[in-house]
């Protein structure tokens, strides 16, 4: 997967097990809603429309109810066909299925490239959420 592809892909999906009480949102380095999570994890595109849903148990789903994709407990993201496609370790680095640092997320919820360019904030969004962002997406 290039970091061009990956980029593109910071669209939308948000995924964790436990969801936070207030929305969270997604923005792109321009500062543009990309998106949105619900409390109850339902997923907005930036005109609001729905595209998906976070189950509790991380389980990401598209607007058809299909299954898309999951994160672990452990960070661990996985596809539909539960192939490993990346992880994100505790202090936010973001590593691709050949386990090669693709990024970083930071505690305030900054997404950096692997050059360390800013591409995104997700507010309000814990680290394993905004890892989601470089593997998914919901269209």
């Amino acid at each position: 997967m290039t970091m061009k592809r990956i980029l593109s892909l910071i669209t939308l999906l948000l995924t964790l097990a436990l969801m936070p009480c207030a929305a969270q949102t997604l923005r792109s380095s321009s500062n543009s809603m990309l998106g949105k999570v619900e409390s109850d994890g339902t997923i907005r595109n930036a005109s609001n429309s729905r595209v998906g849903k976070v189950e509790r148990d991380g389980t990401i789903r598209n607007s058809s109810n299909s299954r898309i994709g999951k994160i672990e407990s452990d960070g661990t993201i996985r596809n539909a066909s539960n192939s490993r496609v990346g992880k994100v370790e505790s202090d936010g680095t973001v590593r691709d299925e050949h386990n090669s640092r693709i990024g970083k997320i930071e505690s305030d919820g900054t997404v950096r490239n692997a050059s360390n360019s800013v591409v995104g904030k997700a507010s309000g969004v814990d680290r394993r959420i905004a890892a989601a962002l470089f593997f998914m997406h919901l269209m």
